[in-house]
């Protein structure tokens, strides 16, 4: 069998999957999201926080509780680290120097998971599990939770209240995360990954010295890793490595994990708002623009001069032969589109076009179908520039589910889409411009300002992979993408839950024959012109300075 013909046909089988597990998944989460009662395991928690999750909150207080849980989190992560030293199970690991403590606690608990350390010679099992494995948990509820604030944002009228933060935040883990990362975890132990508390082993004598691993519990923690879209690896290798990732097939269930939340959340979205056919334009946004870059990848890794590359069947520089070029174009492009940033390949290593292809799935926004919840709420924000620019060219106000989109609102919606791109923009030039930061490249000339622009695209988009190349663990680095992970993740959390709160005080608009129909292929093919043309005008020249001059040059 070709490798072109086992990509396309892993490609049928993930779509396959992906298609069996969204209206079961899609209907249960909106279930989970509107039910008025509350499980046992649930009251006590509440009553440990001392939260009543009948109380509704308008958008104020819903965000109050997000970046109080948040900051408490970053406060005990950080913490957890700098006593590693003192802690049981430390696996002989010192405590984590300052700078890096406030990067990883910031990394995990903004869904980021960007890692400047080596895992498997830096954290011991207590901060592993106690610390990032809980991060993964509750960091992939928060983004489902101002998700669903914003989806009753549009489906709610005439009250500013948006649910209960504790509550969304602790069914989405009790009732969604939980149980799904225990199957996946029980099918990864199955097919190979590693699920134990084992300290440091030596496996063998290599080119005069020892090689040792270090077990842990890998399975679990590889099972959130990708369902809750996070990322961060037991290992430096990350999913490349065979104790996290063993077969082909456990790569391809990861990837399915990757993917099967933010897909089935457009159908919990139409279930919501009352229009499962809203739901499907969404959907077919996110899977169209992520079949085009799961296609262009392959192309540009399949397409291939030199006799090196044609007797490997394409670029397999960095990547596993367990899994080929194919599946490697499939899991990055997945990880990138998402805000996942786990790797089964070194994107550093790949062409220099599908370099660019990994960066600006990232650049979109990581919507397609993006991360858990954050996927959600930010095509929803894009729908809502796509029909503000429709307004604009028919000269109607613009609505978008029977809510109109005025002053307040696209307001809002602009500051989401900028906020990102300035802080990519800004921080990758200061970095270029002083005289130290550069010193961290490893290539000079186009590819060695791809790994910075690749950092901070990364950082601020909450994604968490990188091009490798880059030492990120200085001071620099380390403080300017935490800041860049921080105010990534929770600037535009605060424009969704404005914009949410303004959509929910409103009342609905009837529909008209002019309004414009966004159930049909029409507006899905106007989101996606919208994104596209957003994107490359926001980052064209950012990406012609790296990935596209080092394309055109092979």
């Amino acid at each position: 069998m070709s490798p072109v013909l086992a990509g396309v046909l892993q490609l049928l089988a993930l779509v396959a999957a992906l298609a069996l597990a969204y209206l079961p998944l899609g209907a249960y989460m909106a279930r989970v999201y509107s039910s008025t009662k509350h499980l046992r395991v649930e009251r006590w928690i509440y009553r440990g926080i001392g939260a009543d999750p009948d109380t509704e909150m308008r958008w104020p207080a819903y965000l109050r509780g997000v970046l109080a849980f948040s900051a408490a989190g970053v406060l005990f992560l950080y913490l957890l680290q700098r006593l590693q030293g003192v802690l049981p199970g430390s696996l002989g690991f010192d405590s984590v120097n300052p700078a890096q403590s406030f990067n990883t606690a910031v990394s995990f608990v903004t869904n980021t998971n960007w890692q400047s350390y080596y895992g498997e010679q830096t954290m011991g099992h207590v901060v592993q599990t106690a610390g990032l494995a809980v991060q993964n948990f509750v960091s992939a509820a928060v983004g489902m939770a101002v998700a669903i604030a914003l989806v009753r944002g549009f489906a709610r009228s005439r009250t500013g209240e948006l649910g209960n933060f504790w509550s969304d935040l602790v069914r989405g883990t009790i009732r969604i995360l939980v149980p799904l990362s225990v199957v996946a975890a029980v099918v990864l132990v199955a097919c190979g990954a590693i699920q134990n508390f084992s300290g440091i082993h030596e496996v063998g004598q290599f080119m005069g010295g020892s090689q040792q691993w270090n077990g842990g519990a890998v399975a679990s923690q590889e099972a959130i890793k990708e369902l809750g879209t996070n990322g961060g690896g037991y290992f430096n290798a990350n999913s490349a490595h065979p104790f996290e990732n063993p077969t082909p097939f456990t790569n391809l269930f990861e990837i399915f994990l990757i993917l099967v939340i933010p897909f089935a959340l457009t159908r919990t979205f139409g279930v919501l708002v009352g229009s499962v056919k809203q739901g499907y334009a969404i959907l077919a946004t996110m899977f169209t623009i992520w079949l085009g870059f799961t296609a262009l990848m392959m192309w540009t890794e399949f397409a291939h001069h030199g006799p090196a590359l044609q007797a490997a069947g394409g670029a397999m520089e960095g990547k596993e032969v367990r899994f080929g070029v194919g599946s490697s174009s499939i899991f990055a492009v997945s990880t990138t589109l998402t805000s996942t940033g786990a790797v089964d390949s070194f994107h550093s290593s790949f062409t220099g076009l599908g370099g660019g292809v990994t960066m600006l799935g990232m650049m979109l926004g990581e919507i397609a179908p993006g991360g858990t919840g954050s996927g959600l709420y930010g095509m929803l924000i894009m729908a809502v520039i796509a029909v503000f620019i429709a307004g604009l060219m028919v000269g109607r106000t613009p609505e978008y589910l029977g809510k109109k989109i005025g002053t307040r609102e696209i307001k809002l919606a602009a500051c989401y889409i900028l906020i990102t791109p300035a802080l990519v923009l800004v921080l990758t030039a200061a970095s270029m411009a002083l005289p130290t930061p550069p010193h961290s490249m490893l290539n000079p000339g186009a590819h060695g300002f791809s790994e910075v622009l690749y950092a901070f695209t990364s950082a601020a988009n909450n994604n968490g992979s990188a091009f490798a190349g880059l030492n990120a663990n200085t001071d620099w680095y380390n403080t300017m993408l935490g800041l860049a992970m921080l105010l990534g993740r929770f600037l535009p959390m605060v424009f969704v839950l404005a914009l949410a709160g303004s959509l929910a005080g409103q009342r609905p608009v009837p529909v008209t024959a002019g309004t414009l129909r966004t159930e049909k292929p029409l507006f899905t093919g106007l989101l996606v012109g919208a994104i596209l043309v957003i994107t490359g005008l926001t980052y064209f020249p950012a990406l012609a300075l790296g990935p596209l001059a080092e394309g055109l040059a092979s």
